[in-house]
């Protein structure tokens, strides 16, 4: 197993915890993307990777595409801090196999992982899938269109948009909005990444031409 995340005490925790039950081996480590593709292009060949859905502008997404329709590719399994379900889509449409909160138990890490590579199996974390079930009536989208078909954007996401535009760093919009400067960065690229866009200013200015903000 590959494990990528930025925090050097979330990857040893991991894996001692992966050691000491025993099911499966840490053959390698790294901190962000760069340096778990230099890995694997000198031949590391990990069967799992463990990578931060959100760490250095979305490196476990960016892991999952690489391996789309791959022969013997491994199976990305993706972990969060953030409850942003957008993530969730994101990482599916990438090709990941399992969707992990940070939060979870030892227990139910070893149960995914086993689940993911035994049975073959997508594993959602059980709190994000009771919260689907619970918010889903909930979920307030707006939908607009654009050449390629229907986009939606999420009430917060709408919402972090219009900051975005009145030119607040992630940090301000963490702080107005009572959350992680993270998750306001996952949101922001959620939407350059419905948008098509590479950046900022081109997503304020798809969201005028959209119509999406007055």
């Amino acid at each position: 197993m590959l494990l990528v995340d930025d925090h050097n005490l979330v990857r040893n925790g991991i894996k001692t915890l992966l050691e000491k039950n025993g099911k499966f081996q840490v053959i390698g480590e790294a901190s962000n993307a760069d340096e778990a593709f230099e890995l694997l292009e000198q031949g590391l060949s990990p069967e799992i990777i463990l990578a931060d859905i959100t760490v250095q502008a979305m490196t476990g997404i960016m892991l999952a595409k690489r391996f789309i329709g791959a022969q013997n590719a491994p199976k990305i399994v993706l972990h969060t801090i953030s409850e942003n379900n957008e993530f969730l889509a994101l990482a599916f449409k990438a090709g990941a196999m399992g969707y992990l909160l940070k939060s979870i138990g030892a227990e139910e890490l070893v149960f995914a992982l086993s689940h993911i590579y035994y049975q073959k199996k997508k594993y959602i974390s059980a709190d994000v899938a009771v919260r689907l079930v619970d918010h889903i009536s909930d979920l307030s989208k707006l939908v607009i269109e654009n050449g390629d078909g229907k986009i939606a954007f999420s009430k917060r996401e709408t919402e972090i948009l219009g900051l975005i535009a009145e030119g607040f760093s992630n940090q301000e919009i963490a702080d107005k909005l009572f959350t992680s400067k993270r998750t306001v960065e996952g949101h922001r690229q959620a939407m350059m990444d419905k948008a098509n866009v590479r950046n900022s200013a081109a997503l304020v200015r798809y969201a005028f031409q959209n119509k999406l903000l007055g």
